[in-house]
């Protein structure tokens, strides 16, 4: 008869094999990184959990170099070589690096897919023909039915200017991607903006973002995983439902009209064939686009507001920079902004401080293993390139946790920095088809939003991008008092 003692020795006799194994014989074993991070996941989840995965893998990095096993099977790098040997283009025929399922859920049973879900054939398929939506023909077509969006923001926030009281900031930049992004991908907006507060849906969105990042991460242990989905409230449940039917009614609500105005959906039906996308994929891929193309927007936007005013000097050249380029709010827009050098420079600054993603997106080397930065990876293992670890590395950036944003415009001090490091919109084949369209919303409201107004941030915010992350930034409220500003060209303290 075997004992209770029996069994609990056995247990630690298998925890310790597995121990020596992962440590000494595992094929990651000559890795650095720390040593109870390759015997178990349970740091990774408790970095996760904690909302502090961001920092940790920097200070790892710093620690450790460019590559860093962070759990038994995953790696992470922090050079500029791994986005392309992970990310970027194959020769036909050679293995791809497939989006980790672990990371990356798949389409659940009925559902279709989307293209961050979707298999490698039909993710190019549904690339193509979203990225009519996308080009910039699109876009210069689109610039009228966004800029209204943003001139409504300008006009909600000048109620504050003129009673002196505060705004927050993070909050009315969410209600503004939220509207635009709706418009564009379901053909209305959200009513953020009228009804100065969040739409249920929106709401939601929210919420899900970090509950899916939760169960997410406990997958590396899937017996707690599956105890959790579980016991997972039922309202948990029919707020995952309601969104998704919220969303597939709004859409075909819009499909129901004819009319050529210029959204996602009029160039989607304009260039669909037999080899485009099916409607439950259109439904999919609409609601994943009102996820990244609007909470990532606004953070960005919010980082620079507060990086501008954390720094006075680069408060007053930018602002300078716009009041003398421009005579009229109607004057602004996408071409005309995308040539302001110091305006584009404090956005890319601060995306590099501030990643909208600050995090990991991982991939797994495929079967028969491969070389990433000049060294052999063997298949099935967990690979990705930090966000956050990458750009405030002093390997990659000279003075990495400072904000100067003269190092995107030429300045001779910066000409080691390995720009191509900086990879906010990802890289290769699965990037972001959305970069266009996000540069040049956050220039213009950026530029509108300081030719209307000074700003001046309450104090207490003053440690504002001490915040965690879960996928994305739990971003706190940032306050602002505004002023209506001179119209003479001048800068704030001119």
């Amino acid at each position: 008869m075997i004992t209770g003692s029996a069994v609990l020795w056995l247990v630690v006799a298998i925890i310790l094999a597995r121990a020596i194994y992962r440590t000494f014989l595992h094929p990651l074993s000559h890795y650095p990184g720390p040593k109870l991070a390759a015997i178990s996941n349970l740091p990774y989840v408790t970095w996760w959990l904690s909302g502090n995965l961001h920092l940790r893998l920097r200070e790892l990095h710093d620690k450790y170099g460019e590559v860093v096993r962070i759990r038994p099977d995953a790696l992470t790098y922090s050079c500029p070589q791994a986005w392309q040997d992970i990310y970027g283009h194959r020769r036909q025929g050679d293995p791809v690096f497939i989006r980790d399922p672990e990371y990356h859920s798949s389409a659940s049973q009925g559902a279709a897919a989307h293209m961050i879900n979707a298999q490698e054939t039909d993710h190019a398929r549904q690339k193509r023909l979203l990225s009519h939506a996308f080009s910039e023909r699109s876009l210069r077509e689109q610039e009228s039915l966004i800029t209204s969006h943003i001139d409504l923001f300008i006009q909600r926030l000048g109620a504050y200017a003129d009673t002196g009281t505060k705004a927050n900031i993070k909050e009315w930049l969410n209600f503004l991607t939220f509207d635009i992004i709706g418009d564009l991908a379901f053909g209305e907006p959200f009513g953020c903006l009228k009804s100065s507060e969040c739409h249920p849906w929106v709401s939601m969105i929210f919420k899900s973002i970090k509950t899916g990042a939760f169960l997410r991460t406990l997958s590396v242990y899937p017996a707690l995983a599956f105890v959790i989905r579980k016991l997972m409230p039922a309202s948990l449940v029919r707020q995952r439902v309601q969104h998704y039917q919220l969303g597939k009614e709004t859409l075909n609500k819009r499909l129901r009209q004819k009319t050529d105005r210029p959204d996602f959906v009029t160039y989607i039906l304009r260039y669909n064939d037999e080899r485009g996308m099916r409607l439950p994929e259109i439904e999919a891929n609409a609601t994943l686009i009102i996820q990244a193309g609007s909470e990532t927007t606004a953070t960005a936007l919010s980082a620079s507001i507060f990086y501008l005013q954390k720094h006075p000097a680069w408060w007053e050249k930018t602002v300078h920079e716009v009041r003398e380029e421009f005579t009229a709010s109607d004057e602004i827009g996408f071409l005309t902004t995308s040539k302001l050098p110091c305006l584009n420079a404090v956005l890319e600054e601060s995306i590099r401080l501030f990643p909208p993603a600050p995090s990991i997106n991982p991939r797994l080397v495929p079967e028969g293993g491969g070389v990433i930065n000049g060294s052999f990876v063997p298949g099935g293992v967990s690979v990705s390139v930090p966000h956050y670890a990458t750009y405030r590395s002093a390997r990659n950036f000279a003075f990495p946790d400072c904000f100067l944003p003269e190092r995107w415009l030429g300045a001779a001090q910066y000409s080691e920095d390995r720009r191509e490091a900086f990879q906010p919109f990802s890289f290769g084949p699965k990037a972001c088809i959305g970069r266009n369209l996000a540069y040049a919303e956050m220039r213009t409201v950026l530029a509108k939003l300081l030719w209307h107004f000074d700003l001046t941030m309450d104090e207490k915010c003053s440690r504002w991008d001490e915040s965690r992350t879960y996928v994305v930034w739990d971003k706190p409220d940032l306050w602002l008092r505004l002023r209506r500003a001179n119209k003479d060209g001048k800068s704030p303290s001119s």
